[in-house]
């Protein structure tokens, strides 16, 4: 049996971040395991699947030398949003803030690439294989690999996913909340600029997110409920275009797609623990929530970074420890529940459409534009920082 101090389940952007920091901070012995493919081939064209990174994210890839790897990533420097029942918008300025830019989209291949790429492969092991079995042990867990290797170590950490094995095999429920929606994703190209902006529009039945990833060119996030989603997914490419422009009020000309359309269930989902004794959570398999605010991968990231800090703070004691780890889910778990309770709570108030709500939710909206403390509180959120 082969012994690591800690051992991650799941080579993603999340998991490959924690152990990053994880290597530099710490002499720990890591292996890093996942069946697909670690380090993911960059092509040409974008890629559908895409996070909105906040500045605290860019700060944290910054440090682990991963950020000025990324080969392709487009800043925005405002956020507008409008609705198609009331009069209300929002508009979020990196100017507002003293910035020069609110993020930054980029491809999660691109991420997870520039991650494995700053590995430092003599500190950490990458081991192409699934988890099919865990067993605890006086010391930590000793792991089963799907072509029978046994593992053993003191700390293991599950960054596999929504569907997390780890959280599966260590009997940890989780309580869920289905949206009975469908989030559509896929490429576009238009005629007109985006301005370096993210675009969002309430609609009665839908939001459409339009992140851009050039001046001309955006990644959609079309946030349905099941019946518009499925008839969407089979619309010909023509009809679906035209069924966006519309959306979005044509502002920006005409509209073709650059890829093939996706669609998945949106279901909000949190990890009854985030920790047990040598064992931790991080990124989606502690917790997903609704894509409205792209802020998954980086509650991910904010994970990574807290449960490093706190292994670093209480270095004196054994890794994996249970108090220690504790530590880290008390205070991840207050954010992360936050963000879902917001988005789920901004879900609620833009789907429903009785007259009375229609026009609180128009004055709200341009109520906080027109506020610059209250504006301010909710874009230092956003952008990840507290205060």
């Amino acid at each position: 049996m082969r012994e690591f101090d800690a051992i991650i389940i799941g080579g993603g952007m999340v998991g490959l971040a924690f152990a990053l920091e994880l290597s530099a901070r710490r002499n720990t012995s890591i292996a890093i395991v996942d069946p697909g493919e670690i380090s993911p081939t960059i092509h040409k064209s974008f890629h559908t699947r895409v996070s909105a990174i906040t500045p605290v994210s860019e700060a944290f890839l910054s440090g682990l030398g991963a950020w000025s790897r990324i080969s392709r990533k487009q800043s925005f420097n405002a956020t507008k949003v409008w609705d198609q029942n009331s009069h209300g918008q929002l508009n979020f300025n990196a100017s507002d803030e003293g910035i020069d830019h609110l993020g930054s989209i980029v491809e999660n291949d691109l991420i997870q690439a520039a991650l494995f790429a700053s590995l430092d492969r003599e500190k950490i092991e990458c081991i192409k294989e699934s988890l099919t079995a865990l067993d605890k042990t006086e010391e930590g867990y000793q792991v089963t690999l799907n072509d029978q290797t046994k593992l053993s170590c003191r700390l293991l950490v599950g960054a596999d996913g929504a569907q997390s094995q780890v959280r599966k095999l260590s009997g940890i429920d989780t309580s869920e909340k289905d949206y009975q929606q469908q989030a559509i994703i896929a490429n576009i190209a238009c005629e007109k600029s985006f301005d370096g902006a993210i675009w969002q529009r309430f609609l009665s039945d839908s939001i459409i997110a339009l992140l851009p990833l050039s001046d001309k060119q955006a990644s959609i996030v079309w946030s349905c409920k099941n019946p518009l989603a499925n008839a969407l997914t089979d619309m010909q490419d023509t009809d679906f275009c035209r069924a966006l422009c519309k959306a979005v009020e044509y502002r920006f000309g005409e509209i073709t797609l650059e890829s093939d359309r996706k669609a998945f269930p949106l279901i909000e989902r949190s990890a009854n623990d985030y920790v047990l004794p040598n064992l931790a959570l991080i990124g989606d398999a502690a917790h997903n929530i609704h894509p409205l605010a792209g802020q998954g991968v980086n509650l991910g990231f904010a994970d990574a970074q807290e449960l490093n800090m706190q292994l670093r703070t209480h270095c004196d004691k054994a890794l994996g420890d249970h108090l220690v780890l504790r530590k880290y889910a008390r205070a991840r778990r207050t954010d992360n529940e936050l963000m879902a309770k917001t988005m789920t709570g901004l879900n609620w108030i833009y789907k429903e459409n009785n007259e009375g709500l229609r026009w609180l939710r128009g004055f709200g909206m341009n109520l906080i534009d027109e506020t610059p403390l209250l504006k301010s509180f909710l874009q230092k959120h956003a952008l990840g920082k507290q205060g």
